[in-house]
């Protein structure tokens, strides 16, 4: 029996696959690599294709024995979202719903989605709980929200067992430094902070120091990406272990604001470099916090990682990455 992993080869598939693989599972990473790099599909089979196509999708299911399959193919930019929001609908949603019927017809019924913190839109309160209200306030957290209802009402009507997570902010890299953090374009704190460390950049901006926060600027959650492996590796035994259909927090239940993030990262590389201060964005929340006691009930999940290992791992991945012709 096999796990099918859409989007195995990108950020945090590829950390979830490489967990997976060490637990034993054999896996299918199915990936068109718009995103994600080949580099890093090292575990299970690799198959290029795309899950808006339902014909490669209906070879896969045909080859194997799939009894459940992990979704980490969806874009991700907030931007870019309000600009194509087109782009959005036809990969976040349409393409997620395509798997979802490959699954159908294959009689495949577990299933676990990433999902986002963005479905909570501009928070009333923190920490944040799974059932506070939601409402999205751009394209790319309303299409995740949309693919959690339909995941609902697929659960109601056919039986699909599946476990929604809603990361906060995922950051960190693999410790043996095999895999980690490569957007094209980046637009994550973390790395463009090393990048000002590494002297890629001339700077680094911190956007909003008015903030009714501790020290002005806007606050996060930040989580290791092998904590979030570890979670999603929880999530599919306890679905494959008879657990009904649920939703989870995935953040460590703490924040840490741009100007500590700035501090740690010149701690841990001995870097100094120049810090700018300018406007806050549009739609950019003072408090982004988890509530995660719900997923450590649940699923025991406790995450392991400080912000200084989050920093540290990063960075050593990100040395790396300067060398690398990734492909």
């Amino acid at each position: 029996m096999a796990i099918l992993v859409a989007g195995g080869a990108g950020y945090i598939g590829s950390h979830v696959c490489k967990k997976l693989s060490q637990q034993g599972f054999q896996l299918i990473v199915y990936d068109n690599l718009c995103r994600g790099y080949r580099d890093f599909a090292r575990w299970g089979d690799f198959i290029p294709g795309d899950v808006g196509d339902p014909v490669q999708l209906e070879l896969v299911f045909s080859k194997y024995k799939i009894e459940a399959a992990m979704h980490f193919c969806a874009f991700i930019e907030v931007g870019e979202s309000v600009i194509e929001p087109e782009k959005y609908y036809q990969n976040n949603l349409r393409n997620t719903i395509y798997l979802l019927e490959a699954m159908r017809r294959h009689n495949v019924n577990k299933f676990i989605f990433s999902s986002t913190a963005a479905v909570y839109g501009m928070p009333e309160k923190m920490p944040i709980e799974e059932d506070d209200r939601k409402i999205q306030i751009n394209p790319y957290g309303r299409t995740k929200w949309m693919i959690e209802q339909i995941l609902e009402d697929y659960s109601a009507a056919y039986g699909l067992k599946t476990i929604r997570f809603r990361y906060f902010n995922a950051a960190g890299a693999d410790p043996d430094k095999e895999i980690g953090e490569a957007h094209v374009p980046e637009t994550h704190l973390i790395p463009l902070i090393l990048d000002a460390a590494a002297g890629k950049r001339e700077s680094i901006k911190v956007f909003g120091t008015d903030y009714e926060t501790k020290d002005g600027t806007a606050v996060r959650d930040y989580v290791h990406v092998f904590d979030l492996a570890e979670a999603h590796i929880l999530g599919l035994k306890y679905l494959l272990d008879g657990g009904a259909t649920n939703y989870f927090n995935l953040g460590i239940g703490d924040g840490f604001s741009v100007r500590e993030m700035i501090q740690v990262v010149k701690k841990v590389t001995g870097k100094d470099f120049k810090v700018i201060e300018t406007e806050r964005r549009a739609g950019d929340p003072p408090y982004l916090i988890a509530k995660s006691d719900k997923v450590s009930k649940t699923l025991g999940w406790k995450p392991k990682y400080s912000l200084e290992e989050i920093i540290r791992t990063a960075w050593n991945w990100h040395q790396k990455l300067q060398g690398l012709s990734l492909k």
